[in-house]
């Protein structure tokens, strides 16, 4: 497992148990930071805290790190399992995606998300398909 391997599984870890401020610390101040939720971008540390506070009042994503990939830009590419649940624990949302992170100097300075979904639209899918 290279550096980044380690690196990056050591955040889904810490992730999956709630440790806000040890990912925080592995980014850079001005990261952006992909909005899984809803969509679009948010930019620096704060705005990173905010987000997954407000997420973690709602719902509870876990991560799990399938397969580890480099593009042709250093990037490093993940494949990752990600399964949402209420806060009761019942299965929102359950997929696979890949997650792209950016790193430089030893800190995340861009995190990306190759879905055009978000979180909210598989749990609205999820919802309807249940329905019928």
């Amino acid at each position: 497992m290279s550096s980044n391997q380690n690196f990056l599984q050591s955040l889904y870890d810490a992730f999956n148990n709630r440790e806000i401020e040890t990912i925080i610390s592995a980014m850079s101040p001005d990261v952006k930071w992909a909005n899984g939720l809803e969509g679009g971008f948010v930019h620096g540390r704060d705005a990173v805290r905010e987000y997954w506070t407000e997420q973690f009042k709602n719902i509870q994503p876990e991560l799990e790190a399938l397969k580890f990939e480099t593009d042709e830009n250093g990037r490093d590419i993940l494949t990752v399992h990600q399964i949402v649940k209420d806060l009761e624990g019942n299965v929102l949302a359950d997929a696979t995606l890949h997650q792209i992170f950016t790193i430089e100097d030893g800190l995340i300075s861009l995190y990306e998300i190759d879905e055009t979904e978000t979180i909210q639209e598989r749990i609205q899918k999820a919802k309807t398909s249940s329905e019928h």
